[in-house]
């Protein structure tokens, strides 16, 4: 018997969702629901500098307003920081992560990719960072969309930090005993993220867990070609009337969107999205969305390159 779907949407409470962020929860949404499964929010509030205050509540409303509606509790991470120290503990039992004191500084003198340096230093924790001490680099995984993802050697043989030297657990560490604890089965997700997936593939299997699937989906881009994101300053999105967004939305994802949407509701709509759910339909690359309700983009900062 195979175990039932279970998809997760995952925002940082660092601004208010935008027309991009639509596009991760939407695409994660009705994967799980196009396969009867169960769909969850996390809120990934790990990071204080980076939050916004009244955020997290202000993205949890804007799901509801779109019929983004999920099941079960919402989960914190600033509510989990018991279960992160759990796995720190136990990979520090077993001899599977060290300290490092390197700066930044050094590690981008060396040409920015961490060299292992304090491997075998046995260094204490004081002023130190935790890194994970790679067993059994991951170099490729396979994505539900693009096929066989190859990563850069460097990237994926990096011993990675898992606990940071200002004391908070790193993200790569957090999403991974999140995710294990949800019992998410698929990850759908932005193609900004791609990158880092070798390394929680690679976490997933040295905690002794089996790891999810993953999904990448196209990014939205503005007109400078830039990626859609709060960093950004992309506008959150409209407060009125959800159907005309989520119109928009679907057409991006290369969704077939209901001819008479003026004419059913919001919940129509969606059940209607879930019914045609076709990933075969679904383009690879990132793209300008074609607008025809909603709101203009801001212009953005210079989008991070991603390897494909």
């Amino acid at each position: 018997m195979s175990t039932p779907c279970t998809g997760r949407f995952a925002p940082s409470p660092s601004g208010e969702l935008h027309f991009g962020s639509l596009i991760a929860a939407l695409g994660s949404y009705l994967h799980a629901r196009a396969q009867g499964g169960r769909w969850l929010v996390r809120i990934e509030d790990i990071d204080p500098p980076r939050e916004v205050p009244g955020a997290a509540d202000a993205i949890l409303r804007q799901l509801d307003h779109y019929g983004l509606h999920w099941d079960g509790e919402v989960l914190w991470q600033s509510q989990r920081h018991d279960a992160y120290r759990d796995a720190l503990a136990w990979l520090r039992q077993h001899r599977q992560s060290y300290y490092c004191t390197c700066t930044r500084s050094r590690i981008q003198q060396i040409g920015g990719v961490y060299d292992g340096h304090c491997r075998d230093l046995q260094l204490g924790p004081e002023n130190a960072a935790l890194r994970l001490r790679q067993r059994e680099p991951i170099r490729q995984f396979h994505d539900l969309l693009r096929g066989d993802i190859h990563a850069d050697d460097a990237l994926a043989e990096e011993d990675f930090i898992i606990h940071r030297r200002d004391g908070l657990f790193a993200y790569n560490l957090a999403v991974v005993v999140d995710d294990h604890f949800q019992g998410v089965t698929e990850i759908v997700r932005g193609a900004d993220l791609i990158a880092p997936t070798v390394r929680q593939i690679a976490l997933w299997r040295q905690l002794g867990w089996q790891e999810p699937a993953y999904l990448h989906l196209p990014l939205a881009l503005n007109h400078d070609g830039n990626k859609l994101s709060k960093q950004n300053h992309a506008p959150a999105l409209p407060a009125g009337d959800p159907r005309p967004v989520l119109i928009d939305a679907l057409r991006f994802l290369g969704q077939r969107a209901p001819e008479a949407w003026r004419d059913i509701t919001t919940a129509q709509l969606l059940a209607q999205a879930v019914a045609q759910w076709d990933l075969a339909k679904m383009p690879r690359n990132d793209a300008l969305p074609t607008i025809e309700t909603t709101t203009p983009f801001s212009n953005g900062s210079q989008q991070a390159m991603i390897s494909r």
